[in-house]
Protein backbone atom coordinates (compact mmCIF):
# COMPACT_ATOMS: atom_id res chain seq x y z
CA UNK A 1 0.00 0.00 0.00
CA UNK A 2 2.75 2.19 0.75
CA UNK A 3 4.59 1.39 -2.50
CA UNK A 4 1.99 2.41 -4.48
CA UNK A 5 1.82 6.17 -3.28
CA UNK A 6 -0.75 6.19 0.01
CA UNK A 7 0.70 7.94 3.11
CA UNK A 8 1.21 5.50 6.15
CA UNK A 9 -2.30 6.45 8.09
CA UNK A 10 -4.10 6.24 4.79
CA UNK A 11 -2.47 2.63 4.37
CA UNK A 12 -3.37 1.42 7.92
CA UNK A 13 -7.14 2.25 7.34
CA UNK A 14 -7.13 0.91 3.40
CA UNK A 15 -5.70 -2.28 5.37
CA UNK A 16 -8.42 -2.47 8.27
CA UNK A 17 -11.35 -1.71 5.66
CA UNK A 18 -10.12 -4.10 3.54
CA UNK A 19 -9.75 -6.85 5.75
CA UNK A 20 -12.55 -6.52 6.93
CA UNK A 21 -14.92 -7.07 3.89
CA UNK A 22 -12.60 -10.29 3.70
CA UNK A 23 -13.30 -11.26 6.84
CA UNK A 24 -17.44 -10.86 6.19
CA UNK A 25 -17.27 -12.45 2.89
CA UNK A 26 -14.95 -15.34 4.39
CA UNK A 27 -17.72 -15.94 7.31
CA UNK A 28 -20.03 -16.55 5.02
CA UNK A 29 -18.47 -18.58 2.67
CA UNK A 30 -17.46 -20.84 5.26
CA UNK A 31 -20.97 -21.81 6.52
CA UNK A 32 -21.97 -24.84 4.26
CA UNK A 33 -18.49 -26.39 5.36
CA UNK A 34 -18.83 -25.80 9.34
CA UNK A 35 -22.39 -27.38 8.69
CA UNK A 36 -21.84 -30.37 6.23
CA UNK A 37 -18.16 -30.72 6.90
CA UNK A 38 -17.28 -30.75 3.18
CA UNK A 39 -14.78 -28.52 1.28
CA UNK A 40 -14.39 -26.11 -1.25
CA UNK A 41 -14.49 -28.88 -4.32
CA UNK A 42 -17.59 -30.57 -3.34
CA UNK A 43 -19.51 -27.23 -2.18
CA UNK A 44 -18.20 -26.19 -5.94
CA UNK A 45 -20.09 -29.65 -6.90
CA UNK A 46 -23.60 -28.46 -5.33
CA UNK A 47 -23.45 -24.85 -7.03
CA UNK A 48 -22.05 -25.01 -10.33
CA UNK A 49 -22.50 -28.67 -11.22
CA UNK A 50 -20.80 -31.98 -11.49
CA UNK A 51 -18.29 -31.10 -14.46
CA UNK A 52 -19.29 -27.33 -14.34
CA UNK A 53 -17.08 -26.82 -10.99
CA UNK A 54 -14.10 -28.14 -12.54
CA UNK A 55 -13.33 -24.86 -14.22
CA UNK A 56 -14.07 -22.83 -10.66
CA UNK A 57 -11.52 -25.32 -8.95
CA UNK A 58 -9.34 -25.53 -11.62
CA UNK A 59 -8.80 -21.46 -11.73
CA UNK A 60 -8.56 -21.66 -7.25
CA UNK A 61 -5.76 -24.62 -8.14
CA UNK A 62 -4.04 -21.75 -10.71
CA UNK A 63 -4.11 -18.93 -7.92
CA UNK A 64 -2.62 -21.92 -5.10
CA UNK A 65 0.12 -22.11 -7.50
CA UNK A 66 0.72 -18.57 -8.11
CA UNK A 67 0.07 -17.92 -4.67
CA UNK A 68 2.67 -20.24 -3.36
CA UNK A 69 5.29 -19.47 -5.45
CA UNK A 70 5.19 -15.93 -4.55
CA UNK A 71 4.93 -17.18 -0.93
CA UNK A 72 7.98 -19.64 -1.67
CA UNK A 73 9.89 -16.12 -2.76
CA UNK A 74 9.15 -14.18 0.40
CA UNK A 75 10.48 -17.48 2.00
CA UNK A 76 14.08 -16.97 -0.35
CA UNK A 77 14.02 -13.57 0.66
CA UNK A 78 14.45 -14.38 4.16
CA UNK A 79 16.74 -17.39 3.53
CA UNK A 80 18.86 -14.59 1.51
CA UNK A 81 18.86 -12.16 4.72
CA UNK A 82 20.36 -15.61 6.93
CA UNK A 83 22.59 -16.53 4.39
CA UNK A 84 24.04 -12.95 4.21
CA UNK A 85 24.44 -12.49 8.07
CA UNK A 86 26.05 -15.95 8.25
CA UNK A 87 28.47 -15.76 5.04
CA UNK A 88 28.65 -11.68 4.60
CA UNK A 89 30.21 -10.73 1.68
CA UNK A 90 31.33 -14.80 0.71
CA UNK A 91 27.48 -15.19 -0.24
CA UNK A 92 26.58 -11.19 -1.77
CA UNK A 93 29.56 -11.22 -3.89
CA UNK A 94 28.79 -14.49 -5.55
CA UNK A 95 29.09 -14.31 -9.45
CA UNK A 96 25.90 -13.80 -10.77
CA UNK A 97 25.19 -16.35 -14.01
CA UNK A 98 22.38 -15.19 -14.62
CA UNK A 99 21.24 -12.78 -17.40
CA UNK A 100 19.50 -9.60 -15.90
CA UNK A 101 16.39 -10.09 -18.26
CA UNK A 102 15.68 -12.69 -15.89
CA UNK A 103 14.91 -10.97 -12.87
CA UNK A 104 16.64 -12.51 -10.46
CA UNK A 105 20.42 -12.87 -9.65
CA UNK A 106 22.62 -16.31 -8.75
CA UNK A 107 22.40 -15.59 -5.16
CA UNK A 108 18.74 -14.26 -5.29
CA UNK A 109 18.38 -17.48 -7.22
CA UNK A 110 20.20 -19.79 -4.25
CA UNK A 111 18.27 -18.80 -2.04
CA UNK A 112 15.00 -19.26 -3.37
CA UNK A 113 16.07 -23.12 -3.90
CA UNK A 114 16.81 -23.62 -0.42
CA UNK A 115 13.49 -21.88 0.12
CA UNK A 116 11.55 -24.40 -2.53
CA UNK A 117 13.93 -27.41 -0.67
CA UNK A 118 12.56 -26.53 2.78
CA UNK A 119 8.97 -26.70 1.66
CA UNK A 120 9.66 -30.50 0.44
CA UNK A 121 9.33 -32.23 3.16
CA UNK A 122 5.99 -31.04 4.60
CA UNK A 123 4.38 -32.17 1.58
CA UNK A 124 4.34 -35.34 2.88
CA UNK A 125 2.59 -34.63 6.19
CA UNK A 126 -1.41 -34.71 6.72
CA UNK A 127 -2.82 -31.34 8.42
CA UNK A 128 -3.21 -32.73 12.33
CA UNK A 129 0.73 -33.77 12.16
CA UNK A 130 1.49 -29.76 11.53
CA UNK A 131 -0.09 -28.82 14.75
CA UNK A 132 3.06 -27.94 17.15
CA UNK A 133 4.93 -26.65 14.10
CA UNK A 134 2.49 -24.04 14.00
CA UNK A 135 2.30 -23.11 17.59
CA UNK A 136 6.25 -22.57 17.27
CA UNK A 137 5.32 -20.64 14.55
CA UNK A 138 3.10 -18.41 16.45
CA UNK A 139 5.42 -18.75 19.22
CA UNK A 140 8.38 -17.07 17.28
CA UNK A 141 6.82 -14.86 14.60
CA UNK A 142 5.68 -12.31 17.50
CA UNK A 143 9.11 -11.40 19.18
CA UNK A 144 10.06 -10.78 15.38
CA UNK A 145 7.81 -8.77 14.15
CA UNK A 146 7.35 -6.59 17.42
CA UNK A 147 11.28 -6.96 17.63
CA UNK A 148 12.02 -5.53 14.15
CA UNK A 149 9.31 -2.74 14.83
CA UNK A 150 10.81 -1.53 18.20
CA UNK A 151 14.60 -1.09 16.23
CA UNK A 152 12.64 1.06 13.91
CA UNK A 153 11.49 3.16 16.29
CA UNK A 154 14.77 3.35 18.47
CA UNK A 155 16.71 3.69 15.92
CA UNK A 156 14.43 6.66 14.14
CA UNK A 157 13.38 7.91 17.22
CA UNK A 158 10.28 7.36 16.82
CA UNK A 159 10.18 10.46 13.82
CA UNK A 160 7.36 8.88 11.41
CA UNK A 161 7.28 10.04 8.61
CA UNK A 162 6.66 8.99 4.54
CA UNK A 163 8.18 9.78 1.19
CA UNK A 164 4.75 8.85 -0.02
CA UNK A 165 2.54 12.09 0.17
CA UNK A 166 -0.82 12.48 -1.50
CA UNK A 167 -0.05 16.51 -2.08
CA UNK A 168 0.60 16.68 -5.38
CA UNK A 169 -2.09 14.29 -6.26
CA UNK A 170 -5.74 15.62 -6.21
CA UNK A 171 -8.49 14.65 -4.16
CA UNK A 172 -10.32 12.84 -6.18
CA UNK A 173 -6.82 10.59 -7.89
CA UNK A 174 -6.35 9.97 -3.98
CA UNK A 175 -9.95 8.61 -2.89
CA UNK A 176 -9.06 6.35 -6.18
CA UNK A 177 -5.68 5.26 -4.99
CA UNK A 178 -7.56 4.37 -1.65
CA UNK A 179 -10.25 2.52 -3.21
CA UNK A 180 -7.70 1.02 -5.40
CA UNK A 181 -5.88 -0.31 -2.11
CA UNK A 182 -8.72 -1.71 -0.71
CA UNK A 183 -9.43 -3.80 -4.07
CA UNK A 184 -5.41 -4.63 -3.70
CA UNK A 185 -6.35 -5.96 -0.12
CA UNK A 186 -9.44 -7.87 -1.19
CA UNK A 187 -7.23 -9.37 -4.17
CA UNK A 188 -4.59 -10.35 -1.07
CA UNK A 189 -7.06 -12.53 0.52
CA UNK A 190 -9.67 -13.53 -2.48
CA UNK A 191 -8.30 -17.14 -2.97
CA UNK A 192 -8.63 -17.76 1.15
CA UNK A 193 -12.07 -16.37 0.65
CA UNK A 194 -12.97 -18.87 -2.20
CA UNK A 195 -11.77 -22.21 -0.49
CA UNK A 196 -13.05 -21.56 3.24
CA UNK A 197 -14.58 -24.33 3.02
CA UNK A 198 -10.82 -26.30 3.37
CA UNK A 199 -10.62 -24.92 6.12
CA UNK A 200 -13.83 -24.42 7.44
CA UNK A 201 -14.83 -28.05 7.24
CA UNK A 202 -12.88 -29.52 10.18
CA UNK A 203 -15.06 -27.05 12.48
CA UNK A 204 -16.16 -28.40 15.20
CA UNK A 205 -19.16 -26.74 15.22
CA UNK A 206 -21.37 -24.31 13.01
CA UNK A 207 -20.78 -20.79 14.36
CA UNK A 208 -16.87 -21.64 15.23
CA UNK A 209 -15.54 -20.42 11.97
CA UNK A 210 -17.72 -17.07 12.47
CA UNK A 211 -16.33 -15.11 15.02
CA UNK A 212 -12.82 -16.27 14.90
CA UNK A 213 -12.82 -15.12 10.94
CA UNK A 214 -14.92 -11.80 12.06
CA UNK A 215 -12.63 -10.46 14.85
CA UNK A 216 -9.40 -12.06 14.58
CA UNK A 217 -8.25 -12.01 10.81
CA UNK A 218 -9.22 -8.11 10.40
CA UNK A 219 -6.97 -7.22 14.27
CA UNK A 220 -4.18 -9.62 13.53
CA UNK A 221 -3.74 -8.71 9.40
CA UNK A 222 -4.04 -4.64 11.04
CA UNK A 223 -1.41 -4.68 13.61
CA UNK A 224 0.67 -7.20 11.81
CA UNK A 225 0.70 -4.52 9.08
CA UNK A 226 0.47 -1.26 11.12
CA UNK A 227 3.74 -2.27 12.98
CA UNK A 228 5.23 -2.72 9.50
CA UNK A 229 4.28 0.22 7.77
CA UNK A 230 4.75 2.46 10.68
CA UNK A 231 8.79 0.91 10.73
CA UNK A 232 9.51 1.58 6.90
CA UNK A 233 7.91 4.91 7.23
CA UNK A 234 10.43 5.74 10.05
CA UNK A 235 13.26 3.97 8.37
CA UNK A 236 12.52 5.72 5.11
CA UNK A 237 12.32 8.85 6.50
CA UNK A 238 15.93 8.49 8.27
CA UNK A 239 17.58 6.85 5.63
CA UNK A 240 15.93 8.39 2.51
CA UNK A 241 14.96 4.99 1.51
CA UNK A 242 12.10 3.00 -0.56
CA UNK A 243 11.78 0.46 1.71
CA UNK A 244 7.88 -1.82 1.61
CA UNK A 245 9.34 -5.17 2.32
CA UNK A 246 10.69 -6.55 5.94
CA UNK A 247 13.48 -8.25 4.19
CA UNK A 248 14.78 -4.60 2.78
CA UNK A 249 14.75 -3.38 6.40
CA UNK A 250 16.97 -6.07 7.62
CA UNK A 251 19.26 -5.46 4.49
CA UNK A 252 19.20 -2.20 5.44
CA UNK A 253 20.43 -2.98 8.97
CA UNK A 254 22.91 -5.37 7.86
CA UNK A 255 24.28 -1.99 5.28
CA UNK A 256 24.51 0.03 8.29
CA UNK A 257 25.43 -2.03 11.44
CA UNK A 258 27.59 -4.85 10.48
CA UNK A 259 28.12 -5.98 13.33
CA UNK A 260 28.16 -9.35 15.35
CA UNK A 261 25.69 -8.88 17.47
CA UNK A 262 23.36 -7.01 14.28
CA UNK A 263 23.75 -10.14 12.31
CA UNK A 264 22.84 -12.35 14.93
CA UNK A 265 19.88 -10.67 15.37
CA UNK A 266 19.24 -10.68 12.16
CA UNK A 267 19.40 -14.24 11.51
CA UNK A 268 16.92 -14.41 14.26
CA UNK A 269 14.48 -12.08 12.96
CA UNK A 270 14.67 -13.18 9.12
CA UNK A 271 14.23 -16.96 10.29
CA UNK A 272 11.18 -16.29 12.58
CA UNK A 273 9.85 -14.55 9.60
CA UNK A 274 10.47 -17.53 7.38
CA UNK A 275 8.85 -20.02 9.71
CA UNK A 276 5.73 -17.72 9.29
CA UNK A 277 6.10 -17.77 5.54
CA UNK A 278 6.21 -21.30 5.33
CA UNK A 279 3.18 -22.04 7.96
CA UNK A 280 1.30 -19.22 5.54
CA UNK A 281 2.71 -21.28 2.77
CA UNK A 282 1.41 -25.00 3.66
CA UNK A 283 -1.99 -24.02 5.37
CA UNK A 284 -2.94 -21.41 2.31
CA UNK A 285 -1.61 -22.63 -0.83
CA UNK A 286 0.03 -26.11 -0.65
CA UNK A 287 -2.91 -28.15 1.37
CA UNK A 288 -5.62 -26.06 -0.70
CA UNK A 289 -4.04 -26.80 -4.00
CA UNK A 290 -3.50 -30.92 -2.77
CA UNK A 291 -7.38 -30.70 -2.00
CA UNK A 292 -8.16 -28.66 -5.37
CA UNK A 293 -6.33 -30.92 -7.69
CA UNK A 294 -7.49 -34.44 -6.11
CA UNK A 295 -11.02 -33.33 -7.04
CA UNK A 296 -9.60 -32.67 -10.61
CA UNK A 297 -7.87 -35.72 -11.30
CA UNK A 298 -9.11 -38.58 -8.60
CA UNK A 299 -8.05 -41.28 -10.08
CA UNK A 300 -4.29 -40.03 -10.27
CA UNK A 301 -3.64 -37.49 -7.62
CA UNK A 302 -4.90 -37.45 -3.93
CA UNK A 303 -4.12 -34.32 -1.28
CA UNK A 304 -0.62 -35.60 -0.69
CA UNK A 305 0.81 -36.02 -4.43
CA UNK A 306 -1.57 -32.69 -5.23
CA UNK A 307 0.85 -31.34 -2.32
CA UNK A 308 4.35 -32.41 -3.67
CA UNK A 309 2.94 -31.44 -7.52
CA UNK A 310 2.46 -27.55 -6.44
CA UNK A 311 5.83 -27.45 -5.25
CA UNK A 312 7.19 -28.59 -8.91
CA UNK A 313 4.82 -25.86 -10.17
CA UNK A 314 5.87 -23.29 -8.36
CA UNK A 315 8.89 -22.88 -10.32
CA UNK A 316 6.78 -22.10 -13.36
CA UNK A 317 5.05 -19.13 -11.72
CA UNK A 318 8.24 -17.13 -12.21
CA UNK A 319 7.41 -15.20 -8.72
CA UNK A 320 10.46 -12.56 -8.78
CA UNK A 321 8.08 -11.19 -12.29
CA UNK A 322 5.21 -11.10 -10.43
CA UNK A 323 7.01 -9.06 -7.08
CA UNK A 324 9.42 -6.82 -8.78
CA UNK A 325 7.49 -3.64 -7.70
CA UNK A 326 4.79 -2.58 -6.02
CA UNK A 327 2.46 -1.62 -8.68
CA UNK A 328 3.00 -4.94 -10.44
CA UNK A 329 1.93 -6.78 -7.68
CA UNK A 330 -0.74 -4.77 -7.01
CA UNK A 331 -1.94 -5.28 -10.68
CA UNK A 332 -1.62 -8.46 -10.40
CA UNK A 333 -3.61 -9.33 -6.87
CA UNK A 334 -6.57 -6.75 -8.26
CA UNK A 335 -6.78 -9.07 -11.59
CA UNK A 336 -7.22 -12.16 -10.19
CA UNK A 337 -9.17 -11.23 -7.30
CA UNK A 338 -11.81 -10.05 -9.39
CA UNK A 339 -12.72 -13.61 -11.10
CA UNK A 340 -12.90 -15.23 -7.70
CA UNK A 341 -14.85 -12.90 -6.33
CA UNK A 342 -17.78 -13.39 -8.52
CA UNK A 343 -17.75 -17.65 -7.93
CA UNK A 344 -17.69 -16.31 -4.02
CA UNK A 345 -20.74 -14.24 -4.29
CA UNK A 346 -22.56 -17.32 -6.22
CA UNK A 347 -21.90 -19.62 -3.68
CA UNK A 348 -22.76 -17.52 -0.97
CA UNK A 349 -25.99 -15.93 -2.55
CA UNK A 350 -27.08 -20.11 -3.74
CA UNK A 351 -26.54 -21.30 0.02
CA UNK A 352 -28.62 -18.36 1.66
CA UNK A 353 -30.32 -16.81 -0.39
CA UNK A 354 -32.10 -19.96 -2.87
CA UNK A 355 -31.49 -24.03 -0.97
CA UNK A 356 -31.76 -22.03 2.81
CA UNK A 357 -28.60 -23.82 3.56
CA UNK A 358 -29.54 -27.28 2.21
CA UNK A 359 -27.29 -29.28 0.45
CA UNK A 360 -27.80 -33.11 -0.54
CA UNK A 361 -24.66 -34.81 0.29
CA UNK A 362 -25.43 -38.15 -1.44
CA UNK A 363 -25.41 -36.28 -4.83
CA UNK A 364 -22.58 -34.67 -4.46
CA UNK A 365 -20.62 -38.05 -6.10
CA UNK A 366 -22.71 -38.92 -8.60
CA UNK A 367 -21.25 -37.59 -11.80
CA UNK A 368 -24.50 -39.17 -14.12
CA UNK A 369 -28.02 -38.12 -15.31
CA UNK A 370 -29.22 -40.20 -12.12
CA UNK A 371 -28.04 -37.06 -10.07
CA UNK A 372 -31.29 -35.41 -9.67
CA UNK A 373 -29.42 -32.50 -7.92
CA UNK A 374 -26.74 -31.51 -9.24
CA UNK A 375 -26.39 -32.37 -12.71
CA UNK A 376 -28.13 -29.22 -14.10
CA UNK A 377 -27.70 -28.78 -17.59
CA UNK A 378 -25.21 -31.77 -18.83
CA UNK A 379 -23.58 -31.29 -15.36
CA UNK A 380 -22.69 -27.58 -15.67
CA UNK A 381 -25.28 -24.98 -14.23
CA UNK A 382 -25.93 -22.71 -17.01
CA UNK A 383 -27.61 -20.05 -14.00
CA UNK A 384 -24.32 -19.33 -12.50
CA UNK A 385 -22.33 -19.61 -15.59
CA UNK A 386 -24.14 -16.84 -16.81
CA UNK A 387 -24.36 -14.79 -13.68
CA UNK A 388 -20.22 -15.65 -13.39
CA UNK A 389 -19.81 -13.97 -17.06
CA UNK A 390 -22.02 -10.90 -15.75
CA UNK A 391 -19.74 -10.49 -12.70
CA UNK A 392 -16.68 -10.12 -14.43
CA UNK A 393 -17.60 -8.32 -17.88
CA UNK A 394 -18.08 -4.94 -16.03
CA UNK A 395 -14.27 -4.67 -14.29
CA UNK A 396 -12.89 -7.06 -17.12
CA UNK A 397 -12.22 -3.80 -19.39
CA UNK A 398 -10.24 -2.06 -16.72
CA UNK A 399 -8.52 -5.37 -16.51
CA UNK A 400 -7.29 -5.59 -19.71
CA UNK A 401 -5.99 -1.48 -19.70
CA UNK A 402 -3.76 -3.17 -16.64
CA UNK A 403 -1.98 -5.69 -19.14
CA UNK A 404 -1.52 -3.43 -21.13
CA UNK A 405 -4.60 -2.55 -23.69
CA UNK A 406 -5.70 0.98 -24.11
CA UNK A 407 -9.09 1.86 -22.59
CA UNK A 408 -11.14 5.12 -21.07
CA UNK A 409 -10.72 6.32 -17.73
CA UNK A 410 -14.26 5.18 -16.77
CA UNK A 411 -13.08 0.99 -17.29
CA UNK A 412 -9.68 1.83 -15.00
CA UNK A 413 -11.71 3.51 -12.25
CA UNK A 414 -14.62 0.39 -12.50
CA UNK A 415 -11.02 -1.87 -12.06
CA UNK A 416 -10.40 -0.20 -9.14
CA UNK A 417 -13.13 -1.05 -7.33
CA UNK A 418 -13.55 -4.97 -9.19
CA UNK A 419 -13.57 -7.07 -6.37
CA UNK A 420 -16.95 -5.55 -4.82
CA UNK A 421 -17.94 -4.41 -8.70
CA UNK A 422 -17.74 -8.47 -9.51
CA UNK A 423 -18.87 -9.66 -6.47
CA UNK A 424 -22.37 -7.56 -6.21
CA UNK A 425 -22.81 -7.90 -9.89
CA UNK A 426 -22.45 -11.71 -9.97
CA UNK A 427 -24.60 -11.92 -6.68
CA UNK A 428 -28.17 -9.64 -7.75
CA UNK A 429 -27.40 -11.54 -11.19
CA UNK A 430 -27.53 -15.47 -9.89
CA UNK A 431 -30.52 -14.52 -7.85
CA UNK A 432 -32.58 -12.45 -10.18
CA UNK A 433 -31.99 -15.29 -12.60
CA UNK A 434 -32.87 -17.80 -9.77
CA UNK A 435 -36.41 -16.41 -8.94
CA UNK A 436 -36.87 -16.50 -12.83
CA UNK A 437 -35.42 -19.68 -14.03
CA UNK A 438 -34.34 -22.00 -10.50
CA UNK A 439 -32.13 -24.91 -10.81
CA UNK A 440 -33.85 -28.20 -10.39
CA UNK A 441 -31.86 -28.91 -7.02
CA UNK A 442 -33.88 -25.27 -6.13
CA UNK A 443 -37.15 -26.41 -7.33
CA UNK A 444 -36.58 -29.47 -5.02
CA UNK A 445 -35.96 -27.89 -2.23
CA UNK A 446 -39.22 -25.63 -2.41
CA UNK A 447 -41.28 -28.87 -3.30
CA UNK A 448 -40.05 -30.58 0.16
CA UNK A 449 -40.92 -27.35 1.70
CA UNK A 450 -37.02 -27.82 3.89
CA UNK A 451 -36.65 -25.15 6.23
CA UNK A 452 -33.08 -22.97 6.99
CA UNK A 453 -30.19 -25.96 6.99
CA UNK A 454 -33.04 -28.67 7.38
CA UNK A 455 -30.67 -31.21 5.77
CA UNK A 456 -27.69 -30.37 8.11
CA UNK A 457 -30.21 -30.68 10.94
CA UNK A 458 -31.90 -34.45 9.86
CA UNK A 459 -27.47 -35.24 9.07
CA UNK A 460 -26.28 -34.00 12.55
CA UNK A 461 -29.55 -35.80 14.21
CA UNK A 462 -28.69 -39.12 12.43
CA UNK A 463 -24.99 -38.89 12.87
CA UNK A 464 -25.86 -38.46 16.95
CA UNK A 465 -27.88 -41.68 16.79
CA UNK A 466 -27.14 -44.35 14.22
CA UNK A 467 -24.02 -45.02 12.41
CA UNK A 468 -25.18 -46.87 9.74
CA UNK A 469 -28.08 -47.19 7.05
CA UNK A 470 -28.52 -43.27 6.11
CA UNK A 471 -29.99 -44.02 2.45
CA UNK A 472 -32.99 -44.45 4.44
CA UNK A 473 -33.03 -41.41 6.88
CA UNK A 474 -31.97 -39.08 4.30
CA UNK A 475 -34.31 -36.74 3.02
CA UNK A 476 -36.57 -36.86 6.22
CA UNK A 477 -37.90 -33.65 7.43
CA UNK A 478 -37.59 -32.43 10.37
CA UNK A 479 -40.75 -33.63 11.93
CA UNK A 480 -40.89 -36.64 10.42
CA UNK A 481 -37.14 -37.55 10.98
CA UNK A 482 -37.47 -38.87 14.90
CA UNK A 483 -40.98 -40.57 13.75
CA UNK A 484 -38.74 -42.03 10.94
CA UNK A 485 -35.61 -43.71 12.93
CA UNK A 486 -37.74 -44.45 15.72
CA UNK A 487 -39.84 -46.95 13.10
CA UNK A 488 -37.30 -48.53 11.35
CA UNK A 489 -35.35 -49.35 14.80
Amino acid sequence: MVGIGLNWWQAIVVIFVSQMISSVAMAFNSRAASVYNIGFPCVARSVFGMWGSYYFVGARAVLAIIWYSVQMYYGGEYMYNMLRAIFGHNFVNIPNHIPTSAGITTNTMLAFFLSWLVHLPFCYFRPYQLRRFFWFKTIVSLPAMFGLFIWAMVNTNGHIGSIYTASSRSSSATAWLILSGINSGMGNTATLITNQPDYARWAKSRGAPIWTQLIVNPIAVTVSATVGILATSAVNLKYGTDIWNQWDMMNLILDNYWTSKARFAVFLCAFAWFVQILGTNIAANMMSFGADSSMIFPSFINIRRGQFLVELLAWAAVPWKIVASAAKFETFLSGYGLFMASVVAIMVCDYFLLTKGNITIGSLYVPTKANKNYWYHGGVNIQAVIAYCIGIALPFPGFCGELGASVSTSAAHIMDIAWLTAFTTSFVSYYVICKIWPTESQREIKEKGLGWEQLGIDREYYDSTSPHDEEYVSGATEKNFAKAFSDKN
